[in-house]
């Protein structure tokens, strides 16, 4: 796969121009990395992260939609491509210090999403509270890196964390997009009563009553004159005025025979933004760690395997819920390239960096194989053919 030297990258600084608008004389561009479409915006930065995003501020500050951030989680391991062996106080500020600067190129409705394990998880939180506000944490998920039973510790750990924080958590949550219905879902939504409207599922009418006002207590009469109140601890989920509205409007179910306890009807239709993210990311759902470097293996079969991929389907995910087509992401700790490969596949633009050697010879190679058309990941679940291109830049010193 060849390598990636600063002299090399120096020689064709003279002679090649830089792609797109990232125009900064610290990017110099590669072409023999670059691959497909030039000018896309889609590019891969080999250099230190920090300094990398400075250069590039003035080019994407207050653009990226979505940041996916999977930075070493101070596992004191080495691996084949960088070492996990930092102390707890230098790895909490460097890791906070690029949050930080992640931050300031987020779009006001954007995200960052940040990988973690139970190593350093709540300190990392903290950390991130104090550095943009805990009213920006949006939400922890919980995704299942692995199936199998660990027994040689005291616990078999086999989960990880997300992170999730929103520059503006409410237009985050307006805009933020839904999953897609599955058709176990969609199989619960039936039309009892032949409403033209089209199919609908029934849904409680009532909430509990912790928070509730007076006028959330009252009886509901329904059409056949049965009368109905709320059960002990609970209130309707509406004030009188609006539930006598919901019924007249034929939006409130009282089952086949007219006698069942007040449901509201929620109607497949009403449902354009498909099913909100739940905080549990299965194996089943959304990959493992295994599935992961098992598709890597197969982009470099005979290669030193790179030991810490995320799947896929998880990026892809954490990019369907945060970003549309044609929005920017932006994934700081590169790695292999996954964040970029999704990106493609799902028509987002994408800004990789990446430090080590690697950001050449495993995630701009893998990419090459992503324009050519790759099948592995979520290329069949987005039916990928291939197609686009980037740009690959090393930042000098």
């Amino acid at each position: 796969m060849g390598d990636l030297t600063s002299r090399d990258a120096l020689e064709r600084s003279r002679t090649e121009p830089a792609a797109g608008d990232l125009k900064t004389n610290r990017l110099v561009p590669v072409k023999r990395w670059s691959y497909g479409l030039s000018g896309t915006e889609n590019c891969v930065v080999h250099g230190e992260n920090i300094a990398a995003m400075a250069c590039l501020g003035p080019s994407i500050g207050g653009r990226v939609k979505c940041a996916y951030m999977d930075p070493p989680y101070r596992s004191g391991e080495r691996f084949t491509h960088y070492n996990d062996d930092a102390g707890h106080e230098e790895w909490l500020c460097d890791v906070a210090a690029r949050v930080k600067k992640v931050w300031e190129l987020l779009t006001d409705d954007g995200s960052v999403w940040v990988s973690i394990d139970d190593n350093e998880v709540h300190y990392l939180k903290v950390a991130v509270d104090r550095l943009v506000g805990r009213d920006k944490f949006v939400t922890t998920v919980i995704w299942q890196q692995r199936t199998t039973r660990e027994n040689r510790k005291a616990f078999s750990n086999n989960h990880e964390y997300v992170l999730v924080y929103a520059k503006n958590p409410r237009r985050f949550s307006r805009t933020r997009n839904g999953l897609t219905m599955t058709e176990d879902v969609r199989s619960r939504y039936v039309n009892h009563d032949d409403d033209p409207r089209g199919p609908w599922q029934s849904v409680s009418a009532n909430v509990q009553a912790g928070h509730a006002v007076r006028s959330q207590f009252y009886v509901i009469t329904a059409p056949n004159g049965r009368k109905h109140t709320p059960p002990n601890g609970r209130c309707w989920v509406y004030n009188q005025q609006r539930m006598e509205l919901e019924i007249a409007q034929g939006n409130v179910w009282f089952g086949k025979d007219g006698l069942g306890v007040p449901r509201l009807k929620k109607f497949l239709t009403a449902s354009p933004r498909g099913l909100t993210p739940e905080t549990l990311w299965t194996a089943n759902d959304v990959g493992t760690n295994d599935h992961a470097k098992k598709h890597i293996q197969t982009l470099f079969p005979g290669e030193p395997p790179f030991d810490t991929p995320k799947p896929e389907a998880l990026v892809a995910r954490i990019i369907q819920v945060a970003s549309n087509p044609g929005d920017l992401v932006l994934d700081p700790y590169f790695g292999s390239g996954t964040t970029g490969a999704v990106a493609l596949k799902t028509n987002r633009r994408f800004i990789g960096i990446e430090a080590g050697e690697h950001a050449a010879t495993v995630a701009a190679a893998r990419l090459r194989q992503v324009v050519d058309g790759e099948q592995g990941g979520v290329s069949a679940l987005v039916d990928w053919q291939g197609g686009g291109g980037f740009d690959f830049f090393c930042l000098r010193q």
